[in-house]
């Protein structure tokens, strides 16, 4: 029998977890719950599959229900709306709400950031003459020359050539 302190987990904190994993609980916030450490709660999740499966599943379908949502944010949707009118009357429409175009950008960069993502990857010419040994005018040229190719491939990704 190992020694030390009896684990304070129960078998019920499984369920708990899956429904704060679909909350966005993180560990920290978990630990808070429960009212442990948060390194109990990664104790937890290494000694009791049930409890490191739970949450999974709840950060997964959480995750899953925001992806949706950012998708149809980013494509647009429509939705029924029913207004109450200040005669009690109700109407009832179709809403119509356009593309949102951060979070366009936002799936993209995400989704295909070889594509979308903002820096890009910059190749320099390394030469076998070491900086120290360049005079104060040459380090100078030379940082204005690579300042120079950076801003021109800047240039050049935005005008699209």
């Amino acid at each position: 029998m190992p020694a030390g302190r009896p684990t304070s987990y129960a078998p019920e904190f499984a369920a708990q977890a899956e429904k704060l994993g679909g909350l966005g609980a993180i560990d920290a916030e978990l630990a808070h719950f429960f009212e442990v450490d948060e390194r109990t709660i990664n104790r937890w999740k290494g000694d009791h599959p049930e409890f490191r499966q739970s949450l999974k599943a709840g950060k997964l379908e959480a995750d899953a229900t925001v992806a949706d949502r950012l998708y149809r944010r980013a494509c647009g949707y429509e939705h029924e709306v029913h207004k109450v009118l200040s005669d009690g009357r109700v109407v009832s429409f179709v809403e119509r709400l356009p593309p949102d175009t951060t979070a366009c950008i936002f799936w993209l960069k995400n989704r295909r950031a070889d594509l979308w993502r903002d820096a890009h990857k910059q190749e320099h010419e390394v030469t076998t003459r070491g900086v120290a040994e360049l005079s104060p005018e040459e380090r100078a040229a030379r940082a204005v020359a690579l300042l120079d190719e950076a801003f021109g491939k800047v240039a050049n990704q935005i005008s699209g050539k």
